[in-house]
C-alpha cells in the first residue's frame, strides 16, 4: 500500500515538474540552431538564384529585406529565456520565406524591375531601420511587417511567370504601398 502511494506521489510530482517546463520560459538551443541552419540554406538560395538569373535582383533584394526582418526577431531570441511559441513562429516564418523562394526558383526570371518592387525593397528598409533604431515601437513594427509581407506576396503572386499585372492590380499594389508608407512616415 505505502509503494502505491508514494508511486502515485512520485507520478504527479513528475507529471507536474514536465507540465510546468513546457509552459515555462526557457532557453531552446536546438530550436536556435536550427533558424541559424535555415537562415543559411534561404541566403545561398538567395545567391544562387541571383547568380544563375532565377531571381531578378528587385526579388532578391525582397527576399533578403525579409530574411533580415527575420534575424534581427531571431537575435532578440538567442540565448534568452522565451516561450517555445515565440521560436515556432520564428520557424513558421523562415519556412514561408524558403517556400516562397523555392516558388520563385521554379519560375522563369523576370527581366523588368518596376516601381512598386522598387517601394516595396525601400518600405522593407524603413521598417528594418525603425526596429534598430527603437524609432517604431515592436507591437507596429510586428503590424507593418506583416502588412508589407502581405502586399509582397500579393505583388510575386500577380507578377508570377513573367506575366505583366494590369493596371488595376498596379494601382492597388500602389494604394496599399502608399497607406503603408504614411503610417510608417509618423515615426520619422
Amino acid at each position: 500500500m505505502k509503494n502505491a502511494i508514494i508511486s502515485t506521489v512520485l507520478m504527479v510530482f513528475v507529471l507536474a515538474l514536465f507540465s510546468g517546463c513546457a509552459t515555462m520560459p526557457q532557453t531552446w538551443p536546438d530550436y536556435e540552431r536550427n533558424a541559424e541552419n535555415k537562415m543559411v540554406v534561404i541566403q545561398e538560395k538567395i545567391g544562387d538564384g541571383l547568380k544563375t538569373g532565377a531571381l531578378s535582383p528587385d526579388q532578391s533584394q525582397m527576399f533578403l529585406a525579409t530574411l533580415k526582418g527575420i534575424r534581427t526577431d531571431y537575435a532578440s531570441l538567442r540565448d534568452k529565456s522565451v516561450y517555445r511559441d515565440e521560436w515556432d513562429r520564428l520557424h513558421g516564418r523562415l519556412d514561408a520565406l524558403g517556400e516562397e523562394i523555392n516558388r520563385a526558383l521554379s519560375r522563369p526570371a523576370r527581366i523588368e524591375e518596376t516601381r512598386n518592387g522598387d517601394r516595396i525593397v525601400a518600405l522593407q528598409r524603413k521598417i528594418d531601420d525603425g526596429k534598430i533604431s527603437r524609432r517604431l515601437p515592436s507591437t507596429e513594427g510586428r503590424e507593418f511587417q506583416s502588412r508589407l509581407d502581405s502586399v509582397r506576396r500579393d505583388y510575386l503572386r500577380m507578377t508570377e511567370g513573367g506575366r505583366s499585372i494590369t493596371y488595376e492590380e498596379s494601382a492597388d499594389i500602389s494604394r496599399r504601398l502608399d497607406s503603408l508608407e504614411t503610417e510608417l512616415n509618423r515615426f520619422r
